[in-house]
């Protein structure tokens, strides 16, 4: 396997992170009367995984100036993830989601509009964290949670640009949040100034408006991206990179416990490699080990890896082809 360099510079993550409300006992929802709170958001999460790896990262965002507000900062800070530039909203709230078990799966309630997060402005943005940065790691759901979030996204990619910072972009489309063809608007320009776009199969066909994933791949390429990733859960991943088609099958993990935050894991895994200067190939099988530790735990961020545990789990842990 070759070796990859020491990280350098830090990591920039923009977006929402709510407060995360889950049953603490087996019964359903609407009888359960204990309730965990954690917190929850792909780029926290993202964040966290990347500093579990040996990276500094700073998570830029929004939250009310209340107790809510506190338990998020306190919360991501205390996984090690520099806070400092989080905007505090005193007339906004933080947003809430609730999660559960219903009939084998896992079910999401959220309580997002009008939160804290979805005011953030584009001037916000402090054009100095650009200047070291390594990368700038965004996802769609920001850019569908308001006008002024859709051009904060914009105007950050813009910085990262101007100061030869990397930039990837995972989908997330969530189109609860919003319909396809918003969706496309909003995304399809950022491509050409993207270097990394990751997304589910299903996200890659949607926002390409392809059947087939390899037409998908292809097309999403061609508005400019040095890499595509598709990412498929237990069957892997499988990139374009440079007109080359690159899978890996994944890993298959201990347990399975909870799906969520695993494909936060994944990009996590795979821009650390990537951005070491590892092959795409290897960067497939850290994101996919990653990602597979992070299905080992009930919360979110528990289960990703440190680099010694990750190098100690890509030669430990089955992958799907064996």
């Amino acid at each position: 396997m070759p070796a990859v360099s020491r990280p350098t510079g830090h990591v920039l993550t923009l977006g929402e992170t709510m407060v995360l409300l889950h049953p603490l006992d087996p019964a359903p929802l609407r009888t359960s009367r204990r309730l965990g709170v954690s917190v929850a958001g792909a780029d926290s999460n993202f964040a966290i995984a990347m500093t579990r790896l040996g990276w500094p990262a700073i998570w830029l965002s929004a939250v009310s100036q209340d107790q809510l507000g506190d338990l998020v900062v306190e919360m991501i800070g205390g996984e090690g993830v520099d806070v400092s530039f989080v905007r505090r909203d005193p007339d906004h709230p933080t947003g809430v989601l609730v999660k559960f078990r219903e009939q084998g799966q896992t079910r999401v309630l959220y309580y997002r509009s009008g939160s804290a997060a979805s005011h953030f402005d584009p001037d916000w943005l402090e054009p100095s964290l650009f200047e070291t940065a390594a990368v700038l790691h965004l996802n769609g759901v920001t850019c569908a949670l308001s006008p002024s979030c859709a051009a904060t996204v914009v105007r950050a990619v813009a910085l990262a640009n101007r100061h030869n910072v990397s930039v990837s972009l995972d989908l997330n489309l969530r189109l609860q949040l919003w319909n396809i063809d918003r969706a496309r608007t909003a995304l399809i320009p950022l491509l050409s100034d993207v270097d990394l776009v990751l997304g589910t199969e299903e996200e890659l066909l949607a926002l390409s408006g392809r059947a087939a994933l390899e037409e998908a791949l292809t097309v999403i390429a061609e508005h400019g991206p040095r890499v595509v990733v598709a990412k498929r859960g237990p069957r892997g991943a499988v990139a374009l990179a440079e007109g080359k088609r690159i899978e890996h099958q994944g890993f298959v993990p201990p347990v399975v416990v909870d799906e969520v935050g695993a494909g936060d894991g994944f990009a996590a895994g795979f821009v650390s490699a990537y951005l070491r200067g590892a092959p795409v190939e290897q960067a497939l099988r850290h994101g996919n080990l990653v990602g597979a530790a992070a299905v080992t735990v009930a919360d979110d961020v528990s289960g990703y890896p440190t680099e010694t545990q990750l190098e100690a789990w890509l030669n430990a842990w089955p992958t799907g082809a064996s």
